[in-house]
């Protein structure tokens, strides 16, 4: 079963989103009290089944409305996504993906994920 790892960093408390393999498909950004970071994680699961894909990577692409999952290149060349909520705000990237496919099967995998991962601390 997937699930969102709550954990403590340096700066604060993120999430992580793993999937059943237990490799981090999507990751949070750093907030300032557990309630906010349990709040992102609510609108993972809420945002992340109905979200669209824009796909940045291609010339004259469709810009979708939020929520969206938006897939781009990075300045190394890698892909990434991004998912926004419906008010626009990131909450939650992906890792770099040398593969086009790669990084759309990671957005497969938090969209059919997200909905029903368990949450832990740890």
């Amino acid at each position: 079963m997937s699930k969102f790892v709550i954990r403590n960093v340096a700066s604060g408390i993120k999430f992580d989103l793993k999937a059943t393999n237990g490799q981090v498909i999507a990751t949070s950004e750093v907030y300032t009290t557990e309630a906010a970071c349990r709040n992102g994680i609510a609108s993972v699961q809420k945002n992340a089944p109905v979200a669209g894909i824009e796909n940045q990577t291609e010339e004259g692409y469709a810009v979708l409305t939020h929520p969206k999952f938006e897939m781009y290149q990075d300045k190394a060349g890698e892909y990434r996504f991004r998912l926004k909520a419906t008010n626009g705000q990131v909450i939650a990237v992906s890792e770099g993906y040398v593969a086009k496919a790669s990084c759309l099967n990671g957005i497969e995998s938090v969209k059919k994920n997200a909905a029903d991962a368990q949450i832990v601390e740890e």
